[in-house]
């Protein structure tokens, strides 16, 4: 999703929660990743790999110059003649620790498996952050979290889309007071027609 589309989405949620939310996450995901120099792994479910939030990040740490947001796909299975980039499995998570961060993107149950294999990453020191529908258990094991349920405005597709621009952002927007639609609409001009960062 290109800027201009996040700008129109951003704009569209104005009134909610989640680009607030996304930006929040997105602050922990840098903080962590950024001074330890990389040592991303995102994983998802048997069900649900991550494939769009994995593309994305490597799309901003390109965009921003930052590298570090760059994730290694950990995947649950791996079949033979894959691309070294995509014949990572589960036992990388295994081996995670200290200056290592976990994103975990669960929209449904995640399995006892990849559980204890998160648990196990979080005792050795790497930190957790989980994108997911809601599960206590996953809950459980996240230094940072970011739920989105059943029912809420936006999907979980939609939110990874706001997290991962965000995490490209080289700076955060500053909190003001409730915009005028004038000012709003002044704003999002602005957006829709300035170069996208670090891409010129």
């Amino acid at each position: 999703m290109d800027v201009v589309r996040v700008a129109l989405l951003r704009e569209v949620l104005a009134g909610t929660e989640w680009p607030r939310a996304a930006r929040r996450f997105a602050t922990a995901l840098r903080s962590s990743v950024v001074p330890h120099g990389g040592g991303l792994l995102l994983v998802g479910t048997e069900r649900y790999e991550p494939w769009h939030l994995a593309a994305h990040l490597v799309d901003e740490a390109a965009w921003s110059g930052l590298p570090e947001l760059a994730p290694t796909l950990v995947r649950h299975r791996v079949g033979g003649g894959e691309p070294a980039h995509l014949s990572v499995g589960l036992g990388r998570i295994e081996a995670a620790g200290r200056g290592e961060t976990l994103l975990v993107v669960a929209p449904g149950l995640p399995g006892a498996g990849l559980l204890e294999r998160v648990h196990g990453a979080r005792r050795a020191g790497a930190t957790v952050l989980t994108l997911d529908g809601g599960d206590p258990e996953v809950h459980g094991l996240a230094h940072e979290t970011l739920t989105v349920a059943d029912g809420d405005e936006v999907d979980l597709d939609t939110v990874q889309h706001l997290v991962s621009a965000a995490a490209g952002e080289n700076s955060l927007p500053a909190q003001r007071g409730k915009p005028r639609f004038r000012d709003r609409l002044s704003r999002l001009a602005d957006q829709l027609t300035a170069p996208p960062p670090g891409r010129w």
